[in-house]
């Protein structure tokens, strides 16, 4: 048996990297995923390999800066599977601007995804998060565990240059993170967040490969100089980047029931840096 045998999970952001590896971990271990990504073609394409694998999951397509889509990821989910016991707030990407040349749409947009959006999502679960909770300990007396997890970025706890924008994000949601902690902590909810350091994703790849996302219409360019590559792994003590399947692992132990006495913390994924 699983870590998370039947248990139903959120994965926002899991088409691609680090979400799609914890969407694909999370069914391994007996869970039943909801795949959701603003781009749903790779969302199916992780729901087909966990298929392949014996595992549950669906996908849909969804922008987590949008109301609407908000509320149709948490209604097919509960249409689907009947329940919420974990969510991972994951989705994201960088728009990396010099202070002195960022624009206002490039620092709504950062906070828009990586901040007001697992808000939102949050707060849309309530009654199948809390309220259930909450009906839960009225009746047995005590609730069972559920889990949510906030991906946060050493960008957010360090800062980084270029990332004004990215690290008031990151950095916001920690707070987010710690408070809902405290607030859900007697309904049994577990709250914490992941802060990754340098994981090989489409964000992290060398910008010479030309990976883009856009958004409303931009172009926005994805990846970072090999130059700020070489000399990001300089200061990692293990020498390299953490994979996908690396960073999944500490995501799934929050999740778990391994991590029930574990809440309101940050835990930094680093490689030792």
């Amino acid at each position: 048996m699983g870590l998370l045998q039947n248990k139903v999970a959120i994965v926002t952001g899991s088409g691609r990297g680090i979400g799609a590896a914890v969407a694909q971990l999370f069914a391994e271990h007996g869970a039943k995923v909801v795949v959701t990504d603003i781009d749903p073609v790779p969302a199916q394409t992780v729901v087909e390999q966990i298929h392949a694998n014996g595992g549950t999951a669906f996908a849909i397509g969804a922008d987590v800066t949008s109301d609407a889509d908000i509320e149709e990821l948490v209604g097919q989910t509960i249409n689907t599977y009947g329940a919420i016991d974990i969510l991972v707030n994951n989705a994201g990407y960088t728009w990396d601007a010099m202070m002195h040349k960022m624009t206002d749409q490039q620092w709504e947009a950062m906070l828009a995804v990586h901040l007001t959006a697992p808000f939102k999502i949050i707060r849309a679960c309530i009654p199948y998060m809390r309220d259930v909770a909450k009906t839960e300990i009225e009746t047995h007396g005590s609730a069972q565990a559920r889990k949510i997890i906030n991906i946060s970025s050493t960008s957010g706890t360090r800062g980084n240059v270029g990332q004004a924008n990215y690290s008031a994000g990151k950095a916001g949601v920690i707070g987010l993170t710690k408070t809902l902690a405290k607030e859900w902590g007697r309904f049994n909810i577990q709250v914490n967040a992941v802060a990754f350091g340098y994981i090989e994703t489409r964000l992290t790849q060398s910008e010479a490969q030309g990976a883009f996302t856009e958004r409303e219409g931009e172009k926005i360019k994805l990846g970072i100089p090999d130059h700020l590559r070489q000399m990001a792994q300089l200061a990692i003590p293990m020498g390299r980047a953490g994979t996908p399947d690396e960073a999944a692992g500490p995501v799934l132990f929050f999740a778990s029931e391994l991590s029930n006495y574990v809440s309101g913390q940050v835990l930094e994924i680093t490689g030792g840096m």
